[in-house]
């Protein structure tokens, strides 16, 4: 097939923070140094911001480092975190943490209460008056490599397939996009970086990827329940101690309260629904008091990369490097990774920029992973390295425990010599139905807790009716034959957005997928115990299209 073909120095695959902080930082050394350097970003959303789902408690490090003059140009930070709690929750009860007893690593304090859309659009802005081209509502579909097998680029999806693949009236072919340099930036479990980790081995010394899901709701509620710059997080109900996971709670802007929920993807139980979960923790006295006379704007939930340090691939390969989520910058007891996903945007951007023109052996950016493990965001995600599986081996309570003496020894400077791997992928953590108690969930109130429908009715979905379904099954026997038989089909409840159901066709069960509500998460892509759901990008522009989140 004949396609257009562009070309461009450095090519960026991912708008958030991370791919912009990237670019941007390319063509602050282009300028400092006098070069024409060509930037591009692409992005799979119909505008900027219109997948990011984030907290979002911001640390202004990275920033700090890249636009010094941040507050001068306006940068969305108008919240500043006042004031931090922790609280742990009973069905009926919860009891403060006293602010003492945390790590001070886990303090907010000048850490602002940010929409990451915001910033990221905000972030366009100052990258598009240094001259990157910035291109919302295309999809890098799949990978470019030369003949020595190096990454030389991407192929954008086509546009105006029908739903059985054909050519459609309107049909626009990919276009490729070729660069010296590639830089995937596309969040967590991203399809590139799939095939990337795939075709150039890049998995085979890093410990099993984890997860969790994150929802996110924003509220406007009565200003007399508001206190700005107020960070609450919680642990306990309505998890069980051996289910991951935990909520939080950000009051900033006009009366607005960012109300979300995590729930780790290693749970066993397939009967569990962490929407559900979500909804059930809104019905809590405490958020009930809050919420109360309330009224719900927004709502979202993406996939959020939990394995740390040790379940990072390798960083590069020949032709381009994962930043950002694509890698895996999460800091999981301090729940933020937007600072560690800019800042490493920027040491791959000046690797990036520094072997243009250079004959670098295999086109391999060394550099990066080198200035990664110098700088304060190594210090950052190795102090925290052993949280997660902590928390994986010994459950909520006793993992907190141990977490919290590691993180306080880091405090005096006692690194622990050792690194604590993740045992099992997600997936696999996933026990029969018929060995798992079943889960009675309460019907939504229309106040509190809504059902899916009703939720990603908030989340301005868009996908052509007819393009071709961008979740793929690589055996299509294996939902009724395996999922339902043994697992009774948890497709149906991990998914965030009702995606999957099971119908009845002629008597038969049958798996019904509503691609039209995707919103873009990728648990499906994760914890499918088979991993035969496959997320490929769908229409470029297609998906959610988030607005404050």
């Amino acid at each position: 097939m004949k396609r257009d073909v562009m070309h461009y120095d450095i090519l960026i695959v991912g708008a958030g923070p991370a791919g912009l902080s990237a670019a941007i930082r390319v063509k602050q050394l282009a300028l400092e140094s006098g070069r024409e350097v060509s930037v591009c970003v692409l992005e799979k959303g119909a505008a900027v911001g219109a997948h990011i789902v984030s907290g979002a408690v911001f640390d202004p490090i990275a920033l700090q480092e890249l636009i010094p003059d941040w507050q001068a140009l306006g940068a969305p930070l108008k919240t500043k975190v006042s004031q931090d709690q922790l609280t742990v929750l009973g069905k009926n009860q919860a009891w403060v943490i006293p602010h003492w007893l945390l790590p001070p690593l886990m303090s907010n304090t000048d850490n602002y209460i940010i929409s990451l859309g915001e910033l990221c659009q905000w972030l366009v802005e100052q990258a598009e008056a240094l001259g990157v081209e910035i291109y919302p509502g295309f999809a890098a579909q799949q990978g470019l490599y030369n003949e020595q097998q190096q990454l030389v680029g991407v192929i954008t999806g086509d546009m105006g397939r029908d739903a059985k693949g054909e050519l459609g009236p309107q049909f626009t072919a990919g276009i490729e996009i070729r660069a010296e340099y590639t830089l995937i930036a596309e969040g967590a479990r991203g399809s590139l970086t799939r095939e990337l980790e795939q075709y150039f081995d890049l998995r085979k010394t890093s410990s099993a990827e984890k997860y969790g899901l994150g929802f996110k709701e924003i509220w406007q509620i009565p200003a007399e329940q508001h206190q700005p710059g107020l960070v609450q997080h919680s642990l306990g109900w309505p998890l069980s101690a051996d289910t991951g996971g935990g909520s939080f709670v950000y009051h900033y802007g006009e009366q607005l309260v960012a109300v979300g929920f995590v729930v780790h993807l290693d749970y066993a139980n397939p009967h569990l629904s962490p929407f559900d979960e979500f909804q059930r923790f809104k019905t809590h006295d405490t958020m009930q008091a809050l919420l109360q006379g309330g009224n719900r704007l927004s709502y979202g939930a993406r996939a959020i990369n939990e394995g740390g340090i040790q379940a990072w691939p390798e960083l590069i390969f020949p032709g381009g490097a994962f930043i950002g989520c694509s890698a895996g910058m999460v800091n999981v007891p301090r729940i933020k990774g937007s600072h560690n996903a800019m800042k490493s945007g920027m040491l791959a951007a000046e690797a990036a920029f520094f072997a243009l023109g250079q004959p670098v052996a295999q086109r391999l950016l060394h550099d990066y992973p080198s200035a990664l493990r110098t700088s304060w965001l190594w210090h950052d995600l190795d102090t925290v390295r052993n949280i997660k599986p902590m928390l994986s081996k010994f459950g909520t309570w006793g993992g907190s425990l141990l977490g919290g003496i590691e993180m306080w020894l880091a405090a005096f400077k006692i690194r622990l010599p050792w690194t604590l791997q993740h045992q099992l992928a997600d997936h696999a953590c996933t026990h029969m139905a018929k060995d798992m108690p079943k889960i009675d969930y309460p019907k939504p109130d229309g106040v509190y807790s809504f059902d899916k429908l009703n939720s990603i009715s908030l989340s301005n979905i868009a996908h052509e009716a007819n393009q071709p379904c961008h979740l793929q099954l690589l055996d299509p026997t294996v939902p009724i034959r395996v999922n339902l038989a043994l697992y009774d089909a948890p497709e149906q409840r991990y998914c965030p957005a009702g995606v999957y159901e099971i119908i009845q066709v002629d008597g038969t069960p049958a798996l019904q997928i509503n691609a039209q509500n995707c919103i873009h998460c990728k648990t499906c892509d994760i914890k499918d115990m088979t991993q035969n759901i496959v997320w490929v990008p769908a229409e470029g522009g297609s998906g959610p299209s988030y607005t404050r989140m």
